[in-house]
């Protein structure tokens, strides 16, 4: 026997009895397990990547972004309530010629400084008040100016109160969307904090069995360089045929190919982590490999109980509710605005009157007014009410027709639908979603068990297609098929490994993490 046959036949042997002496995770293929150690690139675990797709990954930035957006709308809203100061101060100087003897000038010069300040109020039931406090200071030639300067004030206290649209419900309409819209985006920020350690994770799975099913093509790869070597051997000594010579030569051709594609699927999986995560590994390493494992066992509840978690706890379905909410706020509000607008205004308030005293000559009469004071006065009197004001009334607005309030309330009513069927497909799918991963899980054990098995029956054949082999009893293109069905073997039980990882991962994320953390 060559020494190429026996290297081979020595690492089958090691193979089973490596794979029925130990029961874990991992395949326990000590040749494979070399071929893994010396594949080249940087190992990160898994914390570390999602550590980094949660400081660098685009759809949770954006996700913050809009969470903040809509924090910012809600604060702006919940201001349209808050009180107003304001305050106007106005200066005139004008010349006016006259042509009445009452003018009291041939150009009567007047200079004017009027002052208004106060506050503005609106409340959350629609109400609106204003009080202010106005003063004037007037300067005059007019010989018939009994006061000059005069101080004129007065104090207003005005309200309007909606009965109808813009009462209470339509007052707080945007309060509430805005309110609603902040919870849907904290809802779909926690839910992508969620995702993207979920997507994080399925993907360093299928980067960890990338490397499995590499490491496979490359052992793969080698066997068929020494089938080939010894059958090369054996014919020249017409033991067998050019044929079977072929069929290892050709076996060798795609299993070099299929070394290339395995690679390639190692390195664009690679490419997607570094992604995903915003890192690239340093120079001088071209990759990222993994270093976890997948756990061995995950805890199963019912798949009835999981739905009703995701349905509980999914806080993207927790952001569709708060849009259907929000949508309500403007659909209950349509139904008041609709309404012909009925609007009670009022006001009370008070004036005042003080200057300084002046005679006025009339005729053969000299007069002079008995008021006298400064600004003060003046708008001490106006607040004390010497000369009181009060007003009260109704305004009514009626659109004849009433088909644009009635109109827009039949769309917002529509668009209530709409998001509430929004809220059922995306329950429906997460259910569906639950319930594949629920699947997943379920058969984990029995999925990974037979694939086990297939490993070792698979190893056995070639180990004993080759005694077949050397013994004459088959052939090249037995061994060939033989080989391939190994490869096939081991890329399935590597799926199986991780394949429950990646549905665990799944459920996590479907539940908002009301799924049990790993074991």
């Amino acid at each position: 026997m060559s020494n190429k046959l026996f290297t081979c036949l020595v690492m089958t042997a090691l193979c089973c009895a490596f794979t029925t002496g130990h029961a874990q995770t991992a395949n326990p293929d000590s040749a494979l397990q070399i071929i893994l150690g010396q594949i080249e690139g940087k190992h990160v675990s898994l914390r570390e990547a999602v550590e980094h797709a949660l400081t660098n990954a685009t759809s949770v930035k954006s996700a913050e972004a809009s969470f903040m957006a809509a924090r910012g709308a809600a604060r702006r809203q919940a201001g349209a309530f808050d009180p107003e100061l304001f305050f106007n101060l106005n200066h005139i100087d004008q010349e006016q010629p006259t042509a009445s003897f009452f003018a009291g000038a041939a150009v009567l010069a007047t200079t004017q400084t009027t002052g208004n300040a106060g506050i503005r109020y609106e409340t959350p039931i629609g109400t609106r008040l204003e009080l202010s406090m106005n003063a004037v200071r007037l300067n005059t030639n007019s010989t018939f100016a009994f006061l000059n300067p005069q101080y004129t004030a007065f104090g207003n206290l005005s309200l309007r109160q909606p009965l109808l649209g813009g009462f209470h419900v339509s007052a707080r309409k945007q309060v509430v969307k805005t309110d609603q819209e902040l919870e849907a985006a904290q809802a779909r920020y926690d839910q992508e904090v969620l995702a993207i350690s979920s997507r994080v994770e399925q993907n360093y799975w299928d980067l960890y069995a990338a490397e499995r099913d590499y490491a496979v093509q490359k052992l793969t790869r080698d066997r068929a360089k020494s089938f080939l070597q010894e059958t090369e051997v054996r014919a020249q000594t017409g033991l067998i045929g050019p044929n079977q010579v072929a069929n290892a030569r050709t076996f060798l051709a795609e299993q070099e190919i299929l070394l290339l594609d395995r690679e390639e699927q190692l390195d664009r999986l690679s490419d997607q982590i570094a992604s995903l995560i915003g890192a690239r590994p340093e120079s001088p390493a071209r990759r990222y490999l993994a270093a976890d494992t997948p756990p061995a066992e995950f805890p199963l509840e019912e798949a009835d109980a999981l739905v009703a978690k995701a349905i509980e706890r999914n806080l993207q379905l927790q952001a569709a509710k708060a849009d259907i909410e929000a949508q309500r706020a403007l659909s209950n509000a349509a139904f008041w605005e609709a309404l012909p607008r009925v609007d009670v205004v009022g006001s009370i308030g008070g004036s005042g009157l003080a200057g300084s005293a002046r005679d006025v000559v009339f005729g053969g009469d000299t007069l002079r007014s008995a008021i006298s004071g400064t600004l003060n006065e003046a708008i001490r009197q106006s607040l004390r009410r010497s000369f009181p004001t009060w007003s009260i009334g109704v305004e009514v607005n009626i659109p004849i027709g009433l088909r644009s309030g009635f109109g827009e309330k039949e769309r917002l009513e529509a668009e209530v639908v709409l998001a509430e069927q929004r809220y059922i497909q995306q329950a429906r799918v997460l259910e569906e979603q639950v319930r594949a991963s629920y699947r997943d899980l379920y058969h984990g054990s029995r999925r990974l068990k037979a694939a086990r098995e297939g490993v070792d029956a698979a190893q056995e054949q070639v180990r004993i297609g080759l005694i077949e082999f050397q013994n004459g009893r088959s052939t090249a293109f037995e061994l060939v098929r033989l080989g391939a069905d190994f490869a096939v073997a081991q890329q399935r039980y590597s799926q199986a490994i991780v394949r429950n990882a990646k549905a665990a991962a799944a459920l996590r994320q479907l539940t908002s993490g009301a799924y049990p953390a790993q074991q």
